[in-house]
């Protein structure tokens, strides 16, 4: 047994103090998730079709392309926020965990921007033919 005080023994084991905060906001996103989902299901089960240009002439409304790229911003953040809990909580190694997040974040930016590049080339009208 050490002969150190109940403090000592846990030191530097305490809450970060940023765990709250990660909890609403992943819970805000999933409520986001859930209503631009809804959104997006009623928006295709209106269309009367599924070709290519239809979707196209739909996409390119800003009525679609905004709520379309809020949903793609929305789904990567939750993405990006859930699998950061994951790897904080499961990967030891403090290397392989800082380069996991820093994979994680690249990913979900990255994946993000494509998305919202993609309906604003379509929206803009810069998609070809």
């Amino acid at each position: 047994m050490g002969s150190g005080t109940g403090i000592g023994r846990v030191r530097g084991l305490g809450s970060a103090k940023h765990g709250s905060h990660h909890w609403l906001i992943q819970r805000m996103t999933a409520l986001g998730n859930l209503v631009l989902l809804l959104w997006f299901i009623f928006s295709l089960v209106r269309l009367p079709g599924f070709d290519h240009g239809t979707v196209v002439a739909w996409l390119s409304s800003p009525l679609a392309a905004v709520p379309m790229m809020l949903l793609i911003v929305s789904v990567f953040w939750h993405l990006r926020i859930g699998m950061q809990v994951m790897i904080e909580d499961y990967v030891h190694d403090d290397a392989l965990r800082v380069l996991s997040i820093v994979l994680l974040n690249f990913y979900a930016i990255g994946g993000a921007a494509l998305g919202v590049f993609s309906i604003a080339r379509i929206a803009f009208g810069g998609a070809p033919a």
